[in-house]
C-alpha cells in the first residue's frame, strides 16, 4: 500500500504543478482575467478534490491488482458513488465563498469515466513493474517510454481540463460576465489545453533524465 500512496502522492504533485501553471497562464487572459477572481478560489478547492479523486482511484488499483475477476464495469460504479461524496465535501467547501456550482453530471460523468479508467490502468501497470526494490522511477520506465509517457500525462491533463470547463460553467459570475459564460468556459479550457502538452513533455523529461532538472517546480521523481 505505501507505494501506491507514493504513486499517489506524484499524482498530487503533478496536479498541484498543472493548477499553478494554468492558474498563471489565465491572469494573462482575457475575458479570464475578468472572471478570474470568481474561478480562482473554485480552481484551488478543485485540484484539491481532484487529487482526493485520483488518490483513490490509485488505491483501488492497488488492491485490485492481484484479483483477475475484477472487471472495471463492476469497480466503475463504486468509484463513481465514491467520487459523488468527494464532490459534496467539495461543494460544502465552497459554499464558504460568494459562488454557487451546481455539479451537470450528466456532462462531466463520462468524462471521469475516461481519465479515471486511464488512471486506473496507468496505476496497475506501474505499481505492478514495483517489484521488490524497484523505486518509483524504474517502474515508470519499465512501464512507458518517455514519449508514452508524455501522452498519457496530455491525456489526464486534457480530460482534467475537460471536467474543469463543465464546472465552470456551472459557477455563478457577476451579472454584467453572464453573457460571456460560454466563452469564458471555452477559454479556460483552451488554456488548460496550452498548458497541458508542454508541461507534459517537461515532466516526462524530469521523469526519465532526473539528474538534469528542467524547472524548479517540477523535482526529480525517486
Amino acid at each position: 500500500m505505501q507505494r501506491a500512496r507514493s504513486l499517489a502522492r506524484l499524482n498530487g504533485r503533478i496536479l498541484d504543478i498543472y493548477s499553478r501553471r494554468t492558474t498563471a497562464a489565465l491572469r494573462a487572459a482575457l475575458p479570464l482575467r475578468l472572471a478570474l477572481p470568481h474561478l480562482e478560489p473554485v480552481l484551488l478547492l478543485n485540484v484539491a478534490k481532484e487529487v482526493r479523486k485520483d488518490t483513490l482511484v490509485i488505491l483501488r488499483a492497488h488492491e485490485l491488482a492481484a484479483d483477475e475477476s475484477a472487471a472495471w464495469n463492476d469497480i466503475l460504479p463504486q468509484l463513481l458513488h465514491a467520487t459523488k461524496e468527494i464532490d459534496r465535501m467539495f461543494l460544502a467547501r465552497v459554499g464558504s465563498f460568494p459562488v454557487e456550482i451546481v455539479i451537470r453530471y450528466e456532462e462531466i460523468a463520462p468524462i471521469r469515466t475516461r481519465r479515471m479508467k486511464l488512471l486506473y490502468d496507468a496505476a496497475q501497470k506501474i505499481l505492478a513493474a514495483r517489484k521488490g526494490n524497484v523505486r518509483l522511477r524504474g517502474a515508470m520506465h519499465a512501464s512507458f517510454s518517455h514519449d508514452e509517457f508524455t501522452r498519457l500525462l496530455d491525456a489526464l491533463f486534457r480530460l482534467y481540463a475537460e471536467e474543469t470547463r463543465s464546472l465552470s460553467r456551472s459557477v455563478r459570475l457577476p451579472r454584467l460576465l453572464v453573457p460571456l459564460r460560454e466563452l469564458i468556459g471555452q477559454e479556460l479550457l483552451n488554456v488548460m489545453i496550452r498548458v497541458a502538452r508542454p508541461l507534459a513533455a517537461e515532466i516526462a523529461a524530469t521523469a526519465f533524465r532526473p539528474a538534469v532538472p528542467v524547472s524548479p517546480d517540477v523535482r526529480p521523481v525517486r
